[in-house]
């Protein structure tokens, strides 16, 4: 009898310093996922801030990340070439889980309430060679374009995104670029999420004539007829993705978009003649989300 009690007693004992370690075991990992929960780093506050926007003080989250685009050679084209396209993103930290469609410029979103967003955008645009493609011989280089500008963005309901963006060219063009889309966000099964919706673009004369117009001297050097392509309604267009959230830093996306050029873009020689108004993109990205805090 003695024998069993003693055991029991043992077994207490073991039990009891069995729950302490596990209790302990839950302390540390409660800890370091508060730690990871932190922001990665935090910089101090700007010397000064903008009249009519909200401060930038307080917890940021970053999307980083790469993708491979098969996409026209030049746009008008009617064959493709494989480029590595940057993703880049920055928004309030704990805002609305961010979606982000294939055609977004980067951006930042100083101005996040609610379901609208606002902010700074930025979209570069490669540089033309006329030697590197045979359509394009005799009609000049275009020198790499930044577009500079801003977008705002609104969420009417949980499933659906507005967004629109007003650039500003400088370098190969400077015209204007407005791009407007509508995307409807579906989740499939947990972390895997399929969006699809339509496109639309305008450009100013500026944003258009260095692409499509055909000069006197370019129609002798190249054999096209001389054409003046003015500005208005570039394309019109339909995108889809699926996305998988790996976890809540790392997304893996796919997607397809399609754009139907319109106007004196469609209507230029160069694309008549030598290319196509039906242009497809195909690509594939990963993307790294951190936070980050402004003091």
């Amino acid at each position: 009898m003695m024998y069993f009690e003693e055991a029991a007693l043992r077994l207490t004992a073991t039990a009891r310093r069995t729950t302490a370690c596990l209790a302990a075991l839950g302390a540390i990992m409660a800890s370091a996922q508060s730690v990871s929960a932190q922001s990665a780093f935090t910089l101090p506050a700007p010397p000064f801030e903008l009249p009519m926007l909200p401060s930038p003080s307080g917890n940021w989250t970053v999307m980083v990340g790469i993708g491979g685009e098969y996409m026209p050679d030049f746009v008008g084209s009617k064959n493709g070439k494989l480029m590595p396209i940057p993703i880049f993103s920055i928004r309030r930290a704990g805002s609305i889980d961010q979606f982000r469609g294939p055609r977004d410029s980067a951006s930042i979103a100083l101005l996040d309430v609610g379901n609208f967003r606002a902010g700074p955008a930025f979209k570069y645009v490669a540089s033309r060679k006329s030697d590197k493609y045979s359509e394009l011989t005799g009609l000049g280089d275009v020198k790499a374009a930044y577009e500079l500008g801003g977008f705002v963005e609104y969420y009417p309901v949980d499933w659906l995104r507005l967004r629109s963006e007003l650039r500003q060219g400088m370098g190969g063009h400077t015209g204007t670029v407005v791009d407007v889309s509508a995307d409807i966000i579906v989740p499939l099964i947990q972390r895997l999420t399929i969006s699809a919706g339509p496109r639309f673009t305008w450009k100013s004369t500026k944003a258009t004539a260095p692409y499509f117009g055909v000069d006197a001297v370019q129609a002798l050097a190249s054999g096209l007829p001389t054409y003046n392509a003015r500005g208005g309604a570039h394309s019109v267009g339909f995108g889809s993705q699926i996305s998988y959230r790996i976890n809540p830093q790392w997304e893996v996306h796919a997607y397809v978009e399609y754009e139907k050029l319109l106007g004196d873009a469609a209507d230029s020689p160069l694309v008549k003649l030598r290319g196509s108004s039906n242009q497809t993109t195909v690509g594939l990205g990963a993307s790294y989300s951190f936070d980050f805090r402004i003091r």
